[in-house]
């Protein structure tokens, strides 16, 4: 474990904090799933190099991942025991599973007390935060992932989508 000083949260921190974070999740979720779903079918097996994940290996771990990070919050305990097998088959599936699993994952952590919420929460023995501080973390490695998919689309012939803003494939919208 870290011998760093952890840092502790007053139980209302906790509580404003989940609620911004599990805003923007929720907010996000529309752009990863339209991420995955711009993957066309014929070209899950793509990758960029050799030794990176392919489309549909990397599309599986961004929304298996995310809703797994969410659990072991809600759970208060981050063992791992393996990558589980893939949900579902098809591209098709991943997205609605993805949404699907993500809000009904997020409607826990956002029914976390304020107290549960601030309690440390070991993190493979590398960190022990209050268990509302990991959605940051857990957003950011979605975030991470995402970016890594949207590129890896023009090299497969489909389109990137407005994410946060519009993209060369298409324009923003404000929508």
């Amino acid at each position: 474990m870290s011998t760093a000083p952890q840092p502790s949260i007053t139980p209302e921190f906790a509580a404003g904090y989940r609620d911004i974070l599990a805003d923007r999740i929720e907010f996000d979720m529309t752009a990863t799933a339209r991420t995955i779903a711009a993957i066309p079918e014929n070209e899950k097996t793509y990758a960029p190099a050799e030794k990176s994940r392919t489309a549909w290996q990397l599309a599986v771990h961004l929304a298996v991942s995310e809703v797994w990070f969410l659990q072991a919050i809600v759970n208060r305990n981050f063992d791992w025991t393996g990558d589980p097998p893939d949900p579902v088959s098809t591209v098709a599936e991943l997205a609605p599973w993805y949404k699907q699993n993500l809000a009904a994952t997020l409607a826990k952590v956002r029914a976390m007390s304020p107290q549960q919420l601030s309690q440390p929460v070991n993190f493979f023995g590398i960190q022990n935060l209050p268990a509302a501080l990991y959605l940051l973390w857990g957003h950011e490695h979605t975030v991470h992932h995402r970016g890594q998919l949207t590129a890896y689309l023009r090299p497969m012939g489909a389109k990137v989508p407005d994410i946060y803003g519009g993209s060369l494939d298409e324009p923003f919208t404000g929508a």
